[in-house]
């Protein structure tokens, strides 16, 4: 595959760097989607929007958790790729001025050593307080079943730190990176279908800002025509190749 030498300046020359990764990029690291697709039921005979929904949690946490530690299991030997690594280092050179904006809940770019990072919905190895007392818990990959079940300020049950169907993003999260966005000399977009809103309009904002933008991914997507340079492949092969 041809990388451009424009690609490449533009690359080596930002400032300031806002990414957003999508499934793809956790694919390559062999993370399923879990989406049955469609109705089909993949767990216990009840679809995937029923079983990771607010209702739910309200409903029958005990059978959401179930689900959860189940799907933890899944990811307990999935590691961070080459794309997760590139990423880290990208950050630690432009360090407050790179953005890293996720719609993967499976913790890889955190295992992987980003921290300025924005998980859009959440992260699948926390968990939080059902009373809303904003305390979170880390669980470890490995830490199959969940632990703990209860606050320990509220008494109150645990739930996935997710976005669930049914509820809205976490207040000030897609804010902030609006305004990263609004700001950033070069926006790239990684292994997402950019059909998911309103992340998808991060694209949208950067690239009437000026930004210069770039998409990564295997297919083309309905977004693709919005990019300066968009690249076909596998971001842990191609993101090496344009950061070195």
């Amino acid at each position: 595959m041809q990388i451009s030498a424009e690609l490449i300046k533009k690359v080596a020359e930002a400032k300031k760097v806002c990414v957003l990764t999508g499934a793809g990029v956790s694919a390559e690291s062999g993370v399923p989607t879990f989406r049955g697709g469609g109705n089909s039921a993949v767990w216990k005979g009840m679809p995937f929007d029923q079983i990771s929904s607010a209702r739910m949690v309200k409903e029958n946490l005990p059978e959401v958790w179930e689900w959860f530690d189940y799907r933890r299991g899944v990811l307990k030997d999935c590691k961070p790729n080459e794309a997760h690594r590139a990423l880290m280092f990208w950050e630690s050179r432009l360090r407050e001025n790179f953005l890293l904006v996720t719609q993967n809940i499976d913790g890889l770019h955190t295992q992987a050593g980003s921290r300025n990072i924005i998980e859009l919905h959440g992260n699948i190895q926390r968990s939080k307080c059902t009373k809303g007392c904003r305390l979170k818990y880390e669980m470890l990959p490995t830490e199959i079943p969940h632990s703990p079940d209860i606050c320990d300020l509220c008494d109150a049950p645990l739930r996935p730190d997710v976005v669930l169907f049914g509820e809205m993003l976490p207040e000030g999260y897609f804010e902030y990176a609006v305004e990263f966005a609004n700001d950033c000399d070069l926006f790239m977009s990684i292994g997402t279908s950019a059909v998911v809103y309103p992340a998808a309009s991060l694209a949208e904002i950067a690239k009437k800002k000026g930004a210069f933008c770039i998409e990564i991914n295997p297919e083309e997507t309905p977004a693709s025509y919005l990019y300066n340079e968009s690249l076909r492949g596998k971001a842990g092969e191609i993101l090496p190749k344009i950061l070195q």
